[in-house]
């Protein structure tokens, strides 16, 4: 599954350097916006709730980095 998303994101948004971005890391910034910088889950009994073929990935296009995760845990 990550190579899956790997290989074709890099065929939807290849890294061509030729950007205007002063780093040359336009291709990161397109993928990121892409997918997005939260998720919401649901936590019941101690455990994440997703679906059989759900997973959730941390992505990291212009790295590698030291990343920060952040979690906000609201009780209902």
């Amino acid at each position: 599954m990550v190579r899956d998303i790997t290989v074709n994101m890099n065929k939807l948004v290849p890294h061509r350097g030729d950007s205007h971005h002063a780093e040359g890391n336009s291709d990161a910034h397109i993928k990121s916006s892409m997918f997005g910088c939260e998720q919401m889950v649901i936590v019941e009994g101690g455990k994440i709730q997703l679906g059989t073929w759900q997973k959730i990935y941390f992505c990291e296009f212009d790295g590698p980095r030291s990343r920060k995760l952040w979690v906000k845990w609201l009780a209902s």
